[in-house]
């Protein structure tokens, strides 16, 4: 069961970062050529993949408990983070993610200049940071979760597969890929590792679930409620207001 939800979390959290990378690397593509688009990519990914194929090790010589409070810990934090935005946004409070508009901005702070055969320093700066920021997150998702479970590499190949569906459309649409749930798949990622996150690190500390491992389905559905009766509330409160 543990990886069931291994691969569903990392898969969908590399999903929500690689479409936000793939509107920066489109802007790029388009403005300052392909070559320094797809060569500031690469550059990222290995930069990534180095970074995933180091701390993974590095992370899982730690004592299990130690490791299980630690990753619990930071799981928590971006897990709630993630539920805070998706919150305040699901309930019109904050601004939804416009990929549209965020790949105009882009377009026009990288300028109209016709591209040209070489590699653009401009382009490929924006490009290789857009892409190695966004793509940090994952990195994080997939070495602690994977470093826990003694499953990097499960843990990888859900972030390789979102990452692959990304791409894939990318490359036939043409076009940054507003039309995917973002919210909704961040809200999903949050609820995800805050689950986990509280479930590892109750483990950490010595504690012991009820039911094992299929006690995380019931903090997974104690969690989504919670999410969803937030929103609610903070909606009311909108009405209430307006």
């Amino acid at each position: 069961m543990r990886d069931f939800f291994l691969v569903v979390a990392t898969f969908a959290a590399s999903l929500v970062e690689m479409v936000e990378a793939l509107t920066i690397v489109l802007a790029v593509g388009i403005t300052k050529g392909w070559k320094t688009a797809f060569s500031a990519t690469a550059t990222a990914l290995l930069t990534l993949g180095v970074i995933i194929i180091g701390f993974g090790p590095l992370i899982s010589k730690l004592p299990l408990p130690v490791l299980r409070l630690i990753v619990g810990g930071l799981l928590l934090i971006f897990g709630l983070q993630w539920l805070r935005k998706a919150v305040l946004r699901a309930s019109g409070l904050k601004a939804l993610h416009n990929e549209d508009q965020i790949f105009a901005d882009e377009v026009a702070a990288l300028g109209d200049v016709a591209p040209g055969k070489n590699i653009d320093g401009k382009g490929f700066t924006v490009a290789f940071k857009g892409v190695l920021l966004e793509g940090l997150e994952v990195a994080f998702i997939v070495v602690t979760f994977g470093a826990t479970q003694h499953r990097v590499g499960l843990a990888a190949l859900g972030a390789l597969a979102a990452a692959v569906l990304v791409v894939i459309v990318g490359l036939f649409v043409h076009r940054p890929l507003s039309r995917v749930p973002e919210n909704s798949l961040k809200m999903g990622v949050g609820v995800l590792l805050t689950s986990f996150g509280t479930f590892w690190a109750g483990e950490g500390v010595g504690a012991h679930w009820p039911g094992g491992d299929f006690a995380l389905l019931g903090i997974l559905a104690w969690v989504l409620l919670m999410t969803g009766l937030s929103v609610l509330w903070l909606r009311s409160k909108t009405v209430v207001r307006a």
